[in-house]
């Protein structure tokens, strides 16, 4: 029993001894260590330099998406990122540089070497014309005061009215009521109701739409529009009580909707 253990534990150090030099000759030397270290510190080295050089210097800006009107605005809030080099460029300069800009909602970009940028805008999309005594604002369906209207007449938009006081700046964020109505707008513009959406009153509690006929729509408060304006369509596709100047259709609670087709009996 004595010379059994005696052999397997000889046997074990034999085993032990050829494992080291098989590992040892699976490991790097250190002439391949220092080899692979000055590799990357070349190309380390590299990187920073190209950063700081003309090697990538963007020289083309080319943008896509939106109106040829807002790409040459972004084309020109980006002329400063011309002689920059591409390594150097990133989302937050170009944001900065757009930031100012309202048309554009969102955007991505993309570095195409060695010379040039390419940028691609998602643009605001008009739903709404604020009208505030004399003045006029174009309001995307984000709440975003886009420009003033000179010509409001000549949109086919539908109005909100608001007062002297609501706080409307170009390229800012409109006050809820005004984003309410914007944001239900834009789930609208998809809903085909008969005769379109004329005016807009209310904001995000008790939201009614005027139709060119004079027909009201009330949708209650913002939520479940999609529902609401599916609805809304349904019944007046089946009643044709959409052309109707002066009856209603509420609604706000979609499950018991109420339709009043005849003015002069609902009051």
């Amino acid at each position: 029993m004595a010379a059994r253990r005696r052999t397997t534990a000889r046997t074990a150090a034999l085993s032990a001894r050829r494992g080291v030099p098989e590992l040892a000759r699976l490991a790097p030397s250190g002439r391949s260590i220092l080899v692979g270290l000055a590799l990357l510190l070349a190309a380390v080295g590299g990187y920073f330099a190209a950063r700081d050089t003309s090697v990538f210097a963007v020289r083309t800006v080319d943008v896509r998406g939106g109106t040829p009107q807002l790409r040459r605005q972004v084309e020109a809030a980006l002329a400063g990122e011309i002689g920059r080099s591409l390594l150097r460029v990133d989302g937050a300069a170009i944001d900065q540089r757009l930031s100012t800009l309202p048309g554009v909602r969102s955007f991505s970009y993309d570095r195409a070497f060695p010379h040039a940028l390419h940028i691609v805008i998602r643009a605001e999309h008009a739903v709404l014309v604020v009208r505030q005594r004399n003045r006029a604002f174009l309001v995307a369906a984000s709440g975003r005061v886009l420009r003033p209207l000179a010509q409001p007449r000549l949109s086919r938009l539908p109005r909100l009215y608001v007062k002297k006081d609501v706080p409307l700046t170009v390229g800012g964020t409109a006050p809820p009521a005004v984003t309410g109505a914007a944001s239900a707008l834009a789930v609208i513009r998809d809903a085909a109701l008969p005769t379109g959406v004329r005016f807009v009153r209310g904001g995000t509690e008790e939201l009614t739409l005027l139709l060119g006929s004079g027909f009201e729509v009330r949708l209650g408060d913002a939520a479940d529009l999609r529902l609401k304006l599916a609805i809304a369509r349904r019944i007046l596709q089946a009643t044709g009580a959409g052309t109707t100047k002066g009856a209603y259709l509420d609604v706000a609670v979609p499950e018991r909707p109420v339709l009043d087709a005849n003015p002069q009996v609902g009051g």
